[in-house]
């Protein structure tokens, strides 16, 4: 088994799913495909977001896209003692400098910090202040480095 080395935000698992994705996105998706993963949290707004949709075509296309191609894809990894350990140092050092943190975006961010992944992810600025936190956007730039 390969080691995973990027933790996915929820906003690029959905990319592929879009009516126009990002090329460069889904370039990066071919290139390290093989070690991408997800947090636990992103897990839940991937099927909490799916759930709130009516039956529908789109609902189907995306239930099977969770269950054929996330799940055989990508690791989901625990928000386990360690990482709920890594957010609330985080989470109380950023609460006492006036910068509360959306809760999820913290679970996530603290997955990726325990497991020394890069977080990939189209809002840096939600994850910037986290301390330890290597962040990627892959919407920003191509394979080849260019913006």
């Amino acid at each position: 088994m390969v080691t995973p080395r990027y933790l996915l935000d929820t906003n690029m698992v959905t990319e592929p799913l879009k009516r126009k994705p990002s090329q460069s996105v889904l370039d990066y998706f071919q290139q390290y495909q093989n070690v991408l993963a997800i947090a636990a949290p992103v897990w839940h707004e991937l099927w909490f977001g799916c759930h709130r949709l009516p039956p529908s075509q789109r609902r189907s296309e995306i239930e099977a896209y969770l269950n054929n191609t996330v799940t055989r894809t990508m690791p989901i990894l625990p928000y386990d003692a360690k990482a709920a350990e890594w957010y609330a140092s985080e989470r109380a050092r950023l609460t006492n400098m006036g910068l509360p943190t959306p809760f999820a975006d913290g679970q996530i961010a603290a997955v990726a910090a325990v497991n020394n992944l890069i977080l990939v992810t189209n809002n840096v600025t939600d994850y910037a202040k986290f301390q330890g936190l290597q962040i990627d956007n892959w919407f920003t730039h191509n394979l080849n480095g260019n913006l």
